[in-house]
């Protein structure tokens, strides 16, 4: 199979297959910076209201990730046993699922938006306004991301990191011509400010879904995803399969996102531009962990084939070979935001308040960048060895601890005081998920001599 990650140099192979991922996550930052860089213009108000509607889409992601994850690493280590059928049933039960999650995710954003909204208590009518509208629109379609982030999964498993990527390509060339058309109503178009962004951005992940829709039904090469029926029974084996992996995933991703609302609940005490510099902060952010996390797929690809295949040497060296890789862009991101705070932070604030709490935000997180690359990378890792479940126990207990660093932090240091309550977490988790991966592969190593 083209796709056959067993075999071959494992930096070349693993290379080859992480750069079109690291560069789909990118494009996905790139999203989010254009979409961020355009609603800047209209003010801070309007920043923080799309910030709140992006939370839920933010929490969205990790109900995806049961589909995605599961469906991802069941077909890799089919793959690697060489049991295509096997992998087959996967790939159909999570696009099923997928799409049922998505819809009901959607539905639930529609029928609760008011408490949803009310819940980071805003109380400026202007970021209210821009928060419904934006959240009504991305969170009411947001059945074409749950599908395009399962089939991007599924493409990978399989060894296939091009076909997302182009489609990522095409998809943000549409996104950075629709943005500042439907927002700031350029030529013949009225303005829509935040609705513009949320009808651009849902336009780009619908044309993304359809690329990679065509790219199985006209492309001759084998796939795990041609012949697939969506209206089919999903077989309970095939769904405990997918759950028992990917729960753990979704637990740990939604929970990280509803720490950060009530975190982000705390910094709405000191202001719109406070909430306006968290959104966008996790938006420039987003540099390193979107390229860790599109490194993390590949590495979860790789390792779920080769421990598919019982090949735990290639496990290791490919995950040393990731270790040093993604360490090396976190430093460069912390050199970046510890010393170019202010140049960074103009980009995206007009406002002198806005732009200080930039600044202090950019250069406290800029400390963790390595480390947390180093832990989305790790838990990419560990998923491909089908130990979600840890990995959900770590990550749900060190990011719980922000919340209560931050109450004691935020009394004596205020904002400042919050933001290195996410930091210093960051670095913990790091840490520790590196030390938990050599632990368990020497354990799994120990466990097949004996």
């Amino acid at each position: 199979m083209e796709g056959n990650l067993t075999k071959g140099p494992i930096l070349k192979t693993l290379t080859k297959l992480a750069i079109p991922i690291m560069a789909s996550s990118f494009l996905g930052t790139l999203y989010n910076i254009t979409d961020m860089a355009w609603i800047g213009q209209l003010g801070s108000k309007a920043v923080a209201g799309v910030g709140v509607g992006g939370m839920y889409i933010w929490l969205s992601q990790g109900l995806a990730s049961m589909s995605r994850m599961g469906g991802q690493v069941q077909v890799a280590q089919y793959i690697g046993r060489g049991d295509w059928e096997e992998a087959h049933g996967y790939a159909q039960a999570a696009v099923q699922l997928s799409l049922l999650t998505g819809l009901a995710f959607s539905a639930m954003c529609v029928i609760f938006l008011h408490p949803l909204v009310g819940f980071f208590k805003l109380t400026d009518p202007e970021a209210l306004d821009a928060a419904f509208s934006y959240t009504r629109v991305a969170c009411g379609l947001l059945v074409f991301s749950f599908l395009t982030l399962t089939l991007t999964g599924l493409y990978t498993a399989q060894g296939d990191s091009k076909t997302p990527f182009v489609a990522n390509l095409i998809g943000l060339a549409i996104n950075m011509i629709l943005d500042p058309v439907l927002i700031l109503g350029l030529g013949p178009f009225p303005k829509l400010g935040a609705v513009g962004a949320a009808i651009a951005t849902v336009t780009a992940q619908f044309i993304v879904m359809g690329i990679m829709v065509l790219g199985v039904v006209f492309r001759k090469n084998e796939n795990v995803l041609k012949g697939i029926h969506l209206y089919a029974k999903i077989p309970s084996k095939y769904l405990k399969g997918i759950c028992k992996i990917g729960i753990p995933t979704a637990l740990q991703g939604m929970a990280y996102c509803a720490i950060s609302m009530v975190l982000t609940r705390m910094v709405s005490a000191y202001g719109a531009a406070a909430v306006a510099v968290q959104r966008v902060g996790g938006q420039i952010e987003s540099v390193s962990w979107n390229t860790a996390d599109g490194f993390a797929a590949a590495l979860n690809a790789f390792i779920g084939q080769n421990y598919g295949a019982g090949k735990m040497d290639r496990v290791k060296k490919g995950y040393r070979a990731s270790l040093w890789t993604v360490g090396v862009w976190g430093l460069l991101i912390t050199l970046a935001f510890v010393l170019l705070p202010g140049p960074i932070a103009k980009i995206f604030f007009y406002e002198p308040e806005a732009i200080s709490i930039a600044v202090g935000y950019l250069i406290i997180i800029g400390f963790c960048e390595g480390f947390m690359c180093e832990e989305l990378m790790t838990v990419g890792a560990l998923s491909g060895l089908g130990r979600t479940r840890l990995c959900s126990i770590i990550s749900i207990s060190f990011t719980s601890a922000r919340i209560p660093l931050a109450v004691l932090l935020g009394g004596r240091m205020g904002l400042t005081g919050i933001w290195w309550a996410f930091s210093s977490t960051s670095i913990v988790k790091g840490i520790i998920f590196v030390l938990t991966f050599f632990y368990i592969t020497r354990e799994t190593e120990n466990s097949a001599v004996r």
